[in-house]
């Protein structure tokens, strides 16, 4: 049989390669390539006999564990698509996501899916629930259990013929503040994305090319970053079809300690952290306590930035390690390498077929600003919404396709290219991506909540912080702890605000748009 670029051929092609090669590590579970595939299959397996076809979705609402892995590679299997979900969000936030994507399954852990009870009933694609144990004794009435379900199916890979256009989907936030899914063609994720087979070298050069990996010398990628996602789960994906193992990090809040133990038990080369505040307590950590860091000589970072400040604390304490700090986006994948910064921006080394264009879609001259932009193997677009699409994808007068998904930034005189920030005002917080007009409408449902403009301050630990500028209805008083109490039901936890300024009235721009240059003089002038 022909093998494809779908992730399911992708990994039986390194399971029949070296079935016997430790491939994954989550807690106390433990898989080779060989165990890893079987089980993946039998997932494929169970999800056909529950009906779900090729190209419809499968959900999945979980933490680092491996029946997660397990899940997305048994529905590229049957050529499904899996839906990775937040771990954190609310029920109205996973209403969104569920019933953007036509999901039909939902594989979540226990604990997880008491959350999605009160929704069901609008969800009516939504055909199929399997329950991940997570020590919960929440009823989820109708759904069936993970292991029990794996163990009525077979293990083979008896599957039909699989297609390099087999479809990736990573939900990601708007500037809307609703998370949007970006949908890639399997192939143009490997190769975007995914390394390529080969992270720090050429891309193989056909799918069975892969098998190579698994004679390499065995490597180790401890994986600090939630799968769920896109900078966890492509450096999950990267060590796999390295021919790696991979440990993930189980615990659902991180701690320095815990991490660097299991990089010692594990003897771990990478580890993937998400920017400073992962970064920062493992310094502390380090310099606090004797750890065993012998086998480590990389440190990758992705889905929040990871400051020089950050680096040179770390160094202090690991001088040999080298630093693998990316940029990345879901409508972009994994562009370039962090080569250093100016003061308040990063500055990266991009891949070909990256660079900064005008709004005419002509690259910009060094020293001038654009907005970053990407060809070759990009997305299709946003799953379900083509204005979206339409207004990030784009074709030049040459007939090559764009992705530019709003990132301003300036182009060196060396070739670097210099991030200078989102035009749409996201709130990068730890990682976690928040959008400052849904915060701003959660506030604006407060009866004491006149009128609010939301934006993110310098946080040292986590990079930015949520703020709320309030204008209170005559006659209140509301606090953070009122706002934050009325909040918590509507938002996940990472997007409440932490601090709060009450003013006599939000200042607006002439055509009535929020003014956040001014929000942020509020904090300035409230600091100084």
């Amino acid at each position: 049989m022909a093998r494809s670029y779908n992730l399911a051929d992708l990994l039986e092609i390194l399971a029949e390669a070296g079935p016997d090669r430790p491939a994954l590590v989550a807690g106390d579970q433990r898989r080779t390539y060989g165990e890893l595939n079987e089980r993946a299959s039998r997932v494929g397996h169970h999800l056909d006999a529950a009906g779900v076809r090729p190209g419809e979705h499968v959900a999945i609402l979980a933490y680092n564990r491996a029946e997660w892995i397990e899940t997305m590679l048994g529905a590229f299997k049957i050529r499904a698509v899996p839906i990775p979900v937040n771990y954190r969000y609310v029920a109205a936030e996973l209403h969104h996501v569920l019933s953007d994507s036509d999901a039909v399954a939902l594989v979540g852990e226990r604990s997880l899916l008491a959350k999605v009870r009160d929704i069901r009933g609008d969800l009516p694609r939504l055909r199929h629930l399997v329950v991940l144990e997570d020590g919960s004794d929440a009823e989820i009435p109708g759904a069936v259990e993970y292991e029990k379900a794996l163990g009525e199916v077979s293990g083979d890979d008896d599957f039909p013929e699989r297609s390099s256009d087999d479809r990736y989907i990573m939900y990601t936030g708007g500037t809307t503040g609703y998370p949007k899914g970006v949908e890639w063609r399997s192939e143009d994720i490997f190769f975007g994305a995914l390394g390529g087979g080969n992270v720090l070298g050429d891309p193989v050069t056909s799918p069975e090319a892969l098998a190579a990996n698994a004679e390499q010398p065995p490597m180790a990628v401890l994986d600090c970053a939630p799968v769920m996602h896109g900078a966890g789960q492509w450096v999950a994906f990267m060590g796999l079809f390295s021919g790696a193992k991979v440990v993930l990090y189980t615990d659902h809040a991180f701690d320095p300690a815990k991490a660097l133990r299991l990089l010692a038990e594990e003897q771990a080369n990478v580890m993937m952290i998400v920017g400073d505040v992962m970064a920062r307590p493992v310094a502390k950590e380090l310099a606090s306590g004797d750890h065993d860091t012998s086998s480590l000589f990389a440190i990758a970072s992705g889905g929040a930035p990871l400051t020089e400040g950050a680096k040179d604390e770390l160094k202090r304490h690991l001088p040999n390690v080298v630093f693998l700090d990316n940029y990345g986006a879901s409508e972009t994948g994994a562009c370039g390498p962090s080569v250093g910064g100016k003061e308040g921006t990063a500055r990266f080394m991009m891949k070909p077929g990256i660079t900064v264009l005008d709004d005419d879609l002509k690259p910009v001259g060094p020293g001038q600003i654009g907005r970053l932009a990407r060809s070759g193997h990009i997305p299709l677009g946003y799953y379900n919404d083509p204005q979206k699409t339409a207004s990030t994808f784009f074709t030049d007068a040459d007939g090559v396709r764009w992705s530019v998904p709003g990132d301003f930034a300036e182009l060196e005189e060396d070739g670097t290219i210099v991030l200078l920030g989102r035009g749409s005002l996201m709130i990068n917080t730890g990682g976690e991506k928040v959008y400052p007009e849904e915060v701003e409408v959660a506030l604006k449902d407060h009866p004491d909540v006149y009128d609010v403009v939301v934006v993110g301050l310098p946080d040292e630990r986590f990079g930015q912080r949520v703020a709320a500028v309030v204008a209170p209805r005559p006659g209140t008083s509301p606090t953070l702890e009122d706002l934050v109490g009325h909040c918590r039901d509507r938002l996940a936890g990472y997007k409440l605000p932490r601090e709060v300024r009450i003013v006599p009235e939000v200042q607006r721009t002439a055509v009535g748009k929020s003014d956040y240059k001014w929000a942020r003089s509020v904090f300035a002038d409230a600091a100084s």
